[in-house]
């Protein structure tokens, strides 16, 4: 009983076909880059954290973090310089919106941006950092 059989070559030429448009399909298509963003954007929420829960209060409390959450009025009253002090301490071409259980300062999270988060506990409630690139 005879079977039919493929050369060799021809079979060698289609695996050789195959490999070649797939490694051409791989530089033509690319691979997306890695989010270089969200590490560095957590780094600053992180830092602007860590500043504000150090940073002295400016009328009452251990810290200016725990000042800002303590009371309703002590949010209103403290709002703008929280919100100067996190624009000084972040570079220019960066946004923020920092949120308290009282309020929240800053510019509104857009949708489908790479953020940074950073959370800081208090006695009052926790304090929630978020930064992005303008």
């Amino acid at each position: 009983m005879p079977r039919a059989q493929l050369p060799l070559s021809l079979v060698e030429v289609a695996l050789g076909t195959v490999l070649i448009l797939g490694v051409a399909l791989g530089f033509a298509l690319g691979t997306p880059a890695p989010d270089r963003q969200g590490p560095q954007l957590d780094a600053y929420a992180s830092d602007t954290a860590a500043l504000l829960a150090n940073d002295p209060p400016r009328h009452s409390g251990a810290t200016r973090l725990q000042e800002i959450v303590s009371s309703p009025t002590a949010f209103d009253r403290e709002r703008d310089a929280l919100s100067n002090r996190v624009a000084r301490i972040l570079p220019d071409n960066v946004l923020f919106r920092v949120e308290t259980p009282h309020g929240a300062v800053g510019t509104p999270t857009p949708q489908g941006v790479s953020t940074g988060t950073a959370t800081v506990p208090t006695g009052h409630g926790s304090v929630q950092i978020i930064v992005w690139y303008a």
